[in-house]
C-alpha cells in the first residue's frame, strides 16, 4: 500500500493495540445469544486474552515510533507507558470480575465488551497528539464508563452513581470543548505541537485569550482525575458502581486522563505555565486536603478509598505544579505505582464484600487475617503503599514526586503534601488494626476461598507494589527518558 501524507502502512502498526481491543470489543457484543450463559466464563478469558495482545502490540509498535495519520497520533516513550499501564489496569479488573459476576449473577460480555473500548479509548488518549483525537479518545473512554457504573441496572444506587457520572461528565466535557475552540480560535491549529510553536512565536496571540482556554481545558480535565473543586462525582460513584468498576475507574481512566493533561500542559501550554502555575498549586493542596480530611471520616471502605483517590490525584497534580521534566517522570512513576496498590485494594474489598456487596463497612474487615491470612497479607501490602512506607512503590511515587517539587522551589506545597500523608496514615491503619486486632465478624466468617483468578489479580499488583519499591530504577528510567515530550 503506498504512503501518503496522512497515511502509511506503519501508522497501521502504531495503531495496533487500538485496532485489537475495538475488534475483540465488538465481536464479544454478538457472542452473548450464541453462547450458554454458563460457558460465560469465555469472555472473560477473550478479554485477557485481547488485553495481553494488545500489551504486546504496543511494545511492538514502541519499536517504531513516530507519528501517524498526519502527526494526530505520535506513538513514543511516553505513550507507550501510558497504553501498558491502562491495558494492564483491565487484566488486574478483568481478574476478580470471573468470581464477583459469577456470584452477582451477572456474567455478559457486555461487561468485557465495555472494558475492552473504554481501554482503547484510554489507549488514544495515551497516544494522541491533536485536541481533537483526544477529545475522541476522551469520550470513547468516558461513554463506556458510564454504562459500567450503572451496569447493575437493577441496583438503585449503581443508577444513580452511572447518572451522577453522566452528567457531570457532561458538563465537564463541554468546559474541555470550548477550550479545545478557543485554543483554535486563537492558533489556528488543534495539533499540539502546532499550537507550542504559535504561542512561543513573535506575534503570538493574546495571552489572556490563551490562558483562558488553558483553565477551560483544565476544569475538564480536573473532573477525570477527580481533582479538586471538580471532585464531587467522585465517592458516589465509586460506592455505587461494581466494586471491579471502581477498581477501574480508580485506576485506568485516571492514568490516561492525566497522560493527556501532561501531554497538553507540557507542550501547548509549557510557555505559558507561569499563568496556570497557581492553578494547579491551588488544586493540588485542595485535593490532598479534602480527600485526606473527608476520608477520615468514611466507614465504608469504597467511599474512605474514593476520597483517597482524590487525595492521590493531589500528589500527581503536585508533580505537575513543578512544571519539569523530572516532575513529568514522578508523576508517570506515581501513577504506576498508585495503578498496582488501588487496584489490588479494591480486588480485596470485591472478594469480601460477598452478595448483593453487603459487606463493605470497615467494621466488616475485623478478624480477615484470621479467617484468610493471604487476604489480609496482600491488603496490608497495598495500605502499606498507599501510607507510603518504604520499600513500597507508594514511597518512591511520594518521594520523587516532592523532590520534583523541592526542585522547582514549591517548599509550602512539599511541606503541606508531607502534612497530608501523615494524616492519610490513620484510616488506613485503621483498616490493618480491624483485620490483625479484632475478632472475626460475619464478612469475615462467611467469606469464600479465593479463586485462582482472584489470587493472581492480588498477586500480580503485589508484586508489582514491591518491585516498585524494591527496584525503582527500570520504571522511573524509562519514565525519565519518556518526559521529554517537547521534541
Amino acid at each position: 500500500m503506498p504512503a501518503s501524507p496522512m497515511f502509511n502502512p506503519a501508522d497501521l502498526i502504531r495503531f495496533l493495540p487500538e485496532i485489537i481491543l475495538t475488534a475483540m470489543g465488538t465481536l464479544l457484543m454478538v457472542l452473548d445469544p450464541l453462547l450458554d450463559r454458563r460457558e460465560s466464563k469465555v469472555y472473560g478469558t477473550l478479554s485477557l486474552a485481547t488485553l495481553a495482545a494488545a500489551i504486546a502490540a504496543a511494545i511492538f509498535a514502541y519499536s517504531m515510533p513516530g507519528p501517524a495519520f498526519g502527526g494526530m497520533l505520535v506513538v513514543d516513550g511516553f505513550a507507550t507507558f501510558f497504553r501498558v499501564l491502562v491495558l494492564a489496569v483491565g487484566i488486574l479488573t478483568v481478574l476478580p470480575s470471573f468470581s464477583f459476576l459469577k456470584r452477582q449473577q451477572a456474567e455478559t460480555s457486555e461487561f468485557h465488551a465495555l472494558l475492552l473500548f473504554s481501554i482503547a479509548g484510554q489507549c488514544i488518549m495515551a497516544a494522541a497528539n491533536d485536541l481533537i483525537i483526544i477529545f475522541i479518545g476522551l469520550e470513547i473512554s468516558s461513554i463506556a464508563s458510564y454504562i459500567l457504573a450503572g451496569y447493575f441496572r437493577d441496583d438503585k444506587r449503581a443508577n444513580e452513581a452511572a447518572l451522577k457520572y453522566f452528567l457531570l461528565g457532561s458538563f465537564a466535557t463541554g468546559f474541555f470543548l470550548y477550550g479545545v475552540a478557543l485554543i483554535y480560535g486563537e492558533t489556528g491549529s488543534i495539533n499540539l505541537s502546532v499550537v507550542r510553536a504559535v504561542v512561543v512565536a513573535p506575534d503570538a496571540p493574546l495571552a489572556t485569550m490563551v490562558g483562558l482556554a488553558a483553565a477551560l481545558m483544565f476544569v475538564g480535565l480536573a473532573f477525570k482525575v477527580s481533582a479538586s473543586p471538580f471532585q464531587i462525582w467522585a465517592p458516589d460513584v465509586y460506592q455505587g458502581a461494581p466494586t471491579p468498576v471502581t477498581a477501574f475507574l480508580s485506576a485506568g481512566p485516571k492514568a490516561a486522563a492525566f497522560a493527556i493533561f501532561l501531554r497538553i500542559f507540557m507542550t501547548a501550554f509549557a510557555p505559558i505555565g507561569e499563568a496556570w502555575g497557581t492553578l494547579v498549586w491551588v488544586s493540588a493542596l485542595l485535593s490532598m486536603t479534602i480527600g485526606n480530611f473527608a476520608a477520615l471520616l468514611q466507614m465504608n471502605v469504597k467511599r474512605m478509598l474514593a476520597y483517597s483517590s482524590i487525595a492521590h490525584a493531589g500528589y500527581v497534580m503536585v508533580a505537575l505544579a513543578s512544571r519539569s521534566e523530572i516532575g513529568t517522570a514522578a508523576a508517570m512513576f506515581y501513577l504506576a505505582a498508585y495503578a498496582c496498590m488501588n487496584v489490588g485494594a479494591f480486588a480485596v474489598v470485591s472478594h469480601l464484600s460477598g452478595k448483593g456487596e453487603r459487606y463493605q463497612s470497615v467494621e466488616d474487615f475485623a478478624g480477615l487475617a484470621q479467617k484468610q491470612p493471604f487476604t489480609a497479607a496482600m491488603l496490608s501490602i497495598f495500605l502499606l503503599s498507599l501510607i507510603g512506607v518504604p520499600l513500597t512503590g507508594g514511597f518512591f511515587g511520594k518521594f520523587y514526586i516532592f523532590k520534583a517539587a523541592l526542585e522547582s522551589h514549591l517548599v509550602w506545597l512539599t511541606v503541606l503534601g508531607l502534612l497530608n500523608s501523615a494524616v492519610a496514615a490513620y484510616y488506613y491503619l485503621r483498616l490493618l488494626v480491624m483485620m490483625y486486632f479484632r475478632e472475626p465478624g460475619d464478612a469475615a466468617s462467611n467469606v469464600e476461598p479465593l479463586t485462582p483468578a482472584l489470587s493472581a489479580a492480588l498477586i500480580l499488583p503485589a508484586i508489582g507494589t514491591l518491585f516498585l519499591g524494591i527496584f525503582p530504577g527500570w520504571v522511573l528510567n524509562f519514565a525519565g527518558r519518556s518526559a521529554s515530550l517537547v521534541k
